[in-house]
């Protein structure tokens, strides 16, 4: 039986408390069903693999399990008629990594509806350096021009600017010409963040307290990866007939807020669902990846470490001692 190196987390029968996740070796018969076996050559670290390794958040909800919410890989066999052997394909979403075996490991079984096609433009790694967070970005993005958005109609925010899916959109939106206002508590990354395209870089501090129910208008649209508080004042600070495209919560489940953003200002929000977007949504946002997203500046956001690294690496993304995007080489 073919062996291979994973991330394996596991709970005691019985207990609340997942166990701490350990590198192990495993078989293809230790992995869950699936129609398609990839060879996984590269996987990234998100926020919500942060929560999945360490036990923070109740992220999996089946043990033992593979955490990683994405990778890339090459088809090695296939039952399924969208997939041969040696197809090169890209996997976000769909519960994999907290309820089907994920990621962060040498191989890969999963339901070939669940692929897409690695985009011809794209490197496996480079394709997992944009990973869910940067598709997460884009459709936001994508979300926002569709209510309507330009760059003419004034700045954007982005908050958590220097996470995975904040240093994507502040780079896609800045090629596309908006001007963009990043939201970030670590001010040594303003730097780094107009390096990626930001016009301006303002303390988080402005948007957390508590939120007003409307403020002076400050925004056209905003992309948010926090929520509960800085949500709610991002939304009391956008403009007439603006929008926010939500996507994240690493500041809270909550949104202390009011309607009166959305019945006096005609604002409106939209939750952005990365882990079950129809395939036809998701091979809008890759195509528009591949078109919106400078590879210099991808490139410039994007660290790559090794599967026994990734231990170590969840725990330093939740302490929010990581910018931008991490990329896995599972074979280094």
């Amino acid at each position: 039986m073919q062996r291979f190196r994973a991330i394996l987390v596991t709970r005691d029968e019985g207990a609340k408390q997942q166990n701490p996740a350990a590198l192990v070796e495993l078989g293809l018969d230790d992995l869950m069903e699936g129609d398609v076996v990839v060879a996984v050559s590269h996987s990234t670290v998100n926020y919500k693999d942060g929560l999945a390794v360490t036990g923070t958040g109740p992220v999996i909800r089946r043990f033992p399990m593979i955490p990683g919410i994405d990778f890339a890989g090459t088809v090695v066999s296939s039952a399924s008629p969208e997939w041969t052997v040696g197809d090169a394909v890209v996997l976000n979403g769909w519960g994999v990594g907290e309820t089907h075996m994920g990621g962060y490991a040498g191989l890969a079984r999963v339901k070939g509806e669940w692929l897409v096609p690695k985009p011809a433009a794209l490197s496996a790694a480079e394709t997992m350096a944009i990973g869910t967070a940067g598709y997460t970005a884009m459709l936001c993005v994508l979300a926002l021009e569709e209510r309507g958005l330009t760059p003419a109609a004034g700045p954007v925010a982005v908050t958590g600017a220097a996470g995975g899916v904040g240093s994507v959109a502040v780079a896609v939106m800045a090629k596309r010409g908006y001007h963009v206002v990043a939201s970030t508590g670590r001010a040594a990354e303003a730097d780094y963040l107009k390096g990626l395209g930001a016009a301006e870089v303002i303390d988080r501090a402005e948007l957390s307290g508590p939120a007003k129910p409307l403020a002076k208008e400050r925004f056209a649209a905003a992309v948010d990866t926090v929520g509960s508080a800085t949500l709610a004042n991002v939304l009391s600070m956008i403009g007439r007939g603006g929008a926010v495209a939500a996507c994240g919560n690493a500041g809270g489940m909550d949104l202390p807020s009011s309607v009166a953003p959305f019945i006096l200002r005609g604002v409106s929000l939209l939750g952005i669902d990365s882990v079950m977007a129809p395939r036809a949504r998701r091979l809008a946002a890759w195509d528009r990846l591949v078109v919106d997203l400078d590879r210099d500046k991808l490139a410039a956001m994007t660290t790559t470490i090794g599967l026994a690294d990734v231990i170590a690496t969840a725990r330093q993304i939740l302490a929010g001692h990581v910018r931008g995007r991490i990329v896995v080489d599972v074979a280094g």
